[in-house]
Formats: structure tokens, C-alpha cells, sequence
């Protein structure tokens, strides 16, 4: 399984990091051990002390493909999920002042919360689903994938060109503004379309 991860895919999210609107989407990998474990917390690594939650639709591939135009991308995909893109910020900023990769700060064990799943059959619209994060009950992220400059199948057809999409790939597709840190003692709870896909704690 590879963990395929999409940045700066949400026009508010660029603004508030004060990042360049790129050409094309960021892509990044995470390794599978980042998978934080079912009905587990997150702990919080000891080589940071800036961890950020970035929540994030995710796109679960069904089958193998390769060079896959948008126009058919849907065949290659039928679950949606949300979860949590965990990153060390200040080991993210440190990297990026160097040019260097940002594995570390996006890949360590833990940093890829991974919640439910929805049959996309279930959904009128995959460019209009609804999505947010509570931290401690209060909502800190929202948004809708219409706001996304690259939709799904866009994303979708953009990533097979480089890798070679397999069943069980995971693609995160970005998050929106309102990104933060977490502490120890925080709860985590992520919703799709009105419906808890994720509940963590942070120690």
C-alpha cells in the first residue's frame, strides 16, 4: 500500500501558510508504518514540538492503473474516507528553509490517521462532499471538495503518471484553512457529509 499525498490543493490553506499557488499539485509519500493503528492515540514524537492536524479526504484506489485520463478516473476508485495528515511543522519549515525533503516531518510512525470509508455510490456528488474537524468539540477545519483546485479524478490521473496506482493505495487529497496544534489531552474527531469517520486522543 503507498500513501500518496497531495499539498496545497486549497486556495485558504496556501494563504494561511504563505505558500506559492503552485502550476501543478505537490506530491509527497508517506510510508505505510505512518499508518497510525486503529482505536490507538496519537502520540506525540519527541523531535517536534509543533505538531500540526491537517484533515484531509481520502481516496482509496481499487485497482491497478497507470497513465489514466480524468475522464476515467472514476473506475478506479469506489470509497471515500477522511483522515488526519499529522506534521511536524517546525521540522517541516526547518526542511523547507534548506530545500530539503520533507519525509520527516510527514512520514514518522503515526502521522497518517486513516477513519472510515463511504461507498461513493452513496454520494450525489464527489466534488461537493462535506467534511470537517473538531478539536475538544469545537470545529476547526470545514470545507467542501468543490473549494479543491485539482478535483479527484483530477488528482487521480495526475499521481497515475508518475505511479503506478495499485488496489489499497491511499490518496490524500489536501486540507483546507484552519490548520493548528495539537497537545496533549486533545481529541480529535473528524466528520464526512454529518457522519463521525475518526475519534482520536493525543498524548
Amino acid at each position: 500500500m503507498k500513501i500518496i499525498c497531495i499539498g496545497r490543493n486549497y486556495v485558504d490553506h496556501i494563504k494561511e501558510l504563505s505558500n506559492e499557488r503552485p502550476k501543478d499539485p505537490v506530491v509527497f509519500i508517506k510510508p505505510d508504518s505512518a499508518v497510525l493503528p486503529n482505536e490507538q492515540d496519537f502520540y506525540i514524537p519527541d523531535f517536534s514540538a509543533d505538531i500540526h492536524y491537517e484533515v484531509e479526504v481520502l481516496v482509496k484506489i481499487k485497482k491497478v492503473g497507470k497513465h489514466i485520463s480524468p475522464e476515467f478516473s472514476s473506475l478506479y476508485y469506489d470509497q471515500l474516507g477522511l483522515g488526519i495528515d499529522f506534521t511536524a511543522r517546525d521540522l517541516q519549515e526547518e526542511l523547507k528553509a534548506k530545500g530539503l525533503p520533507w519525509e520527516k516531518c510527514k512520514g514518522f510512525d503515526g502521522a497518517a490517521v486513516i477513519g472510515s470509508w463511504v461507498s461513493v455510490a452513496s454520494l450525489e456528488n464527489v466534488n461537493d462532499v462535506h467534511f470537517s474537524l473538531s478539536k475538544n468539540g469545537s470545529v476547526v477545519q470545514q470545507a467542501s471538495t468543490s473549494q479543491m483546485l485539482w478535483n479527484i479524478d483530477e488528482l487521480v490521473s495526475y499521481v497515475s503518471r508518475f505511479f503506478t496506482l495499485k488496489k489499497g493505495d491511499i490518496i490524500f487529497t489536501g486540507t483546507p484553512s484552519g490548520v493548528g496544534p495539537v497537545k496533549a489531552g486533545d481529541v480529535l474527531e473528524g466528520h464526512f457529509m454529518g457522519q463521525s469517520m475518526f475519534k482520536i486522543g493525543v498524548k
